[in-house]
């Protein structure tokens, strides 16, 4: 059995639990928060819930941590911190820090002898490998990423912050025209207003100057500027009954030409389509764990990403019952 620890107790937390929960070859050994543990109530019977600053004495207790903390503040500071004590696992997501949080994550984990793997999700993650695969086959060729039908939790987050906002979600739509144009193999140029829309759904405070939320809304830099945004003020019913939700998924399509003389036009597509974002997420996060614990056993130290990862170390099953129910 793995036994594995959680650090974090919010939606990626629950998430990581339930996986868990459903993978015969692992056990939840603790559960660590920031939080008063006596406040953190957990569904696993029998499993503690410890105060985070007490990681260090279980360090011989769990052979893999999930890190279940944010991309902007959170992870950049734990990662490097808790490979220096386990083999760790994150789903950083910052596409464009990855490098640095690679690096830093990397020499703590070697001056450790450890073994952790960052930003293992569905993008970052799964996405990767899909476009790994396919710039591989297709050296002649485009790759497009779409996101959504989804909810944002950074952007909804930003929205929620505008003063007279009591509550907001917003979603990643992608175009359907950019989405067919791809599609059909003529490689377009495609700016980023073009690819994906946004729409919002907000609860406005009572007397909130509804005109100038959307302003803001709208102009928002590095968030809605570049981009079609349509904003709704719905009420609280409404958001609880319609907008409670996480659901997430998308696209990577790359479009390529083969043959002597690049006659032959060739699409490959791969979607994802996610009743809940978090809950996905953790169920890959879990998967890669199995990996990182075999990796380890086998010798291998320092930062690893899912384009390090042999597909057969995710699974609980045998090779030999992979080959014979999956290749």
């Amino acid at each position: 059995m793995t036994k594995i620890g959680i650090i974090g107790y919010g939606n990626l937390g629950r998430g990581v639990e339930s996986a868990v929960k459903y993978a015969p070859d692992m056990e939840l050994v603790a559960v660590f928060t920031r939080r008063d543990p006596a406040t953190v109530k957990i569904q696993t019977a029998g499993v503690p819930v410890v105060n985070v600053n007490d990681a260090a004495s279980w360090k011989d207790k769990i052979d893999v941590m999930i890190l279940c903390g944010g991309s902007a503040t959170d992870l950049p500071k734990q990662t490097p911190e808790f490979a220096k004590l386990f083999n760790v696992v994150d789903s950083f997501d910052t596409h464009a820090n990855i490098p640095q949080h690679f690096a830093a994550v990397d020499a703590a984990a070697k001056a450790a002898g450890k073994v952790s793997m960052i930003s293992v999700g569905w993008d970052p993650g799964l996405f990767s490998l899909n476009r790994v695969y396919a710039d591989s086959i297709l050296p002649d060729g485009k790759t497009y990423t779409f996101w959504g039908k989804g909810v944002s939790q950074g952007h909804s987050d930003a929205v929620r912050r505008i003063a007279g906002v009591k509550n907001a979600k917003q979603y990643t739509i992608p175009v359907d025209a950019a989405l067919e144009a791809v599609r059909s193999g003529s490689n377009p140029e495609l700016s980023t207003r073009q690819k994906h829309t946004r729409e919002v759904f907000v609860v406005a405070a009572e007397g909130a100057d509804k005109a100038k939320i959307e302003n803001e809304i709208k102009t928002m830099p590095n968030y809605f500027s570049d981009y079609d945004t349509t904003v709704h003020f719905i009420d609280e019913e409404e958001f609880a009954k319609n907008h409670s939700g996480m659901a997430h998924g998308g696209f990577v399509i790359r479009s390529g030409k083969t043959g002597w003389d690049k006659e032959f036009t060739n699409v490959i597509e791969y979607s994802l389509k996610l009743g809940s974002n978090p809950a996905f997420t953790t169920s890959v996060l879990v998967a890669y764990a199995r990996a990182l614990a075999r990796m380890y056993k086998e010798g291998a130290r320092g930062c690893k990403t899912v384009l390090d990862v042999p597909p057969a170390y995710l699974s609980e099953k045998s090779d030999e019952e992979l080959r014979k129910d999956l290749l």
